[in-house]
């Protein structure tokens, strides 16, 4: 996100947790036009200090515990993160506010787990939400936090429903990466097997670098809506294994794949489709990276990157 803005032309902060953040590093390295300042989703003071050091034009929330197994695991911070940050973040954009002219603009990183146990196929805008974890649940919240404020308020507040966004930067924790991170150490003979767990799940994968593009458009909007971000197709982790363990020249991946009971959900999402119509035609959108081009970049980075860790490359 932070690269694309500053591709625009944009002065980008990104917010940041404590001073001794494990990521501080990280993120400089990898974005090092970028400002810091300090917040937190759980401290509405740090949030009003953070909106008016910066006084933005644009605010992107993509802050959340994001990872679903953990919600089951911490669903009180989850729902206080994912769910009221959202809430502390557009009361302090409201305290703040910005100039008649050029007031601040919102966006909410929703996501295609609040409609978890799917009530029609292809997921729309307008397709109810039955989420199935405690992060789906405190997506809900935020989703309709941000229409409550835009309705009541008049804040520019949008939601992009973004469907799975994956990439080279994906954590290790994610299915996707996982993959392409165990079947590369697999090809470097680094690591003999892959734990998962429901190989049925479906969704639909898109990349990230894409769909940050659709982020951006939406703030552009002169009005603030919704908006479902997705490919369109959906793919098996069966599917995503085939890719995977066919770039690294393996056809068969049934003996280095095992299923965990640990990695099931209590509650599991079978299914996910979305509906991009309104984004494409909207905002003129179109997802350019193709699935098994996604995989394929993914592999070659965790094949270059575990390469240049073992002392291969």
């Amino acid at each position: 996100m932070s690269e694309l803005l500053q591709s625009k032309g944009y002065q980008v902060f990104g917010m940041v947790r404590g001073q001794n953040n494990p990521k501080l590093q990280t993120v400089r390295d990898e974005n090092p036009a970028l400002e810091l300042v300090e917040g937190d989703l759980r401290d509405l003071s740090s949030l009003i200090a953070a909106v008016e050091q910066v006084q933005p034009d644009e605010v992107y929330n993509l802050g959340s515990m994001s990872f679903v197994a953990l919600s089951f695991r911490q669903p009180e911070l989850t729902a206080d993160i994912t769910g009221v940050g959202v809430l502390r973040m557009l009361e302090a954009i409201r305290i703040v506010g910005g100039t008649d002219d050029n007031p601040i603009r919102f966006y909410q990183a929703s996501s295609s787990e609040m409609f978890g146990k799917v009530r029609e196929t292809p997921q729309t805008e307008q397709t109810p939400f039955h989420p199935r974890s405690p992060y789906g649940v405190a997506k809900v919240f935020g989703h309709y936090t941000t229409l409550n404020y835009r309705e009541s308020y008049g804040i520019h507040a949008s939601s992009g429903i973004c469907f799975n966004h994956e990439g080279e930067r994906r954590g290790l924790e994610f299915v996707t990466r996982k993959i392409t991170n165990g079947v590369a150490r697999i090809k470097l003979g680094l690591q003999e097997t892959i734990s998962l767990g429901n190989l049925d799940s479906q969704r639909d994968w898109g990349y990230a670098g894409d769909f940050v593009e659709a982020m951006w458009l939406i703030l552009q909007q002169e009005e603030p809506d919704d908006y479902v971000i997705a490919t369109g197709e959906t793919h098996t982790i069966g599917e995503f294994l085939d890719l995977a363990f066919q770039c690294a020249g393996i056809d068969d991946w049934a003996p280095y794949v095992g299923q965990d009971p640990r990695f099931m959900r209590p509650a599991e999402v079978d299914l996910l489709l979305g509906d991009p119509t309104k984004a494409k035609t909207k905002l003129g959108w179109q997802p350019t990276v193709p699935f098994p081009q996604l995989v394929e970049r993914m592999y070659a980075h965790d094949l270059q990157d575990e390469s240049r860790r073992a002392g291969l490359a």
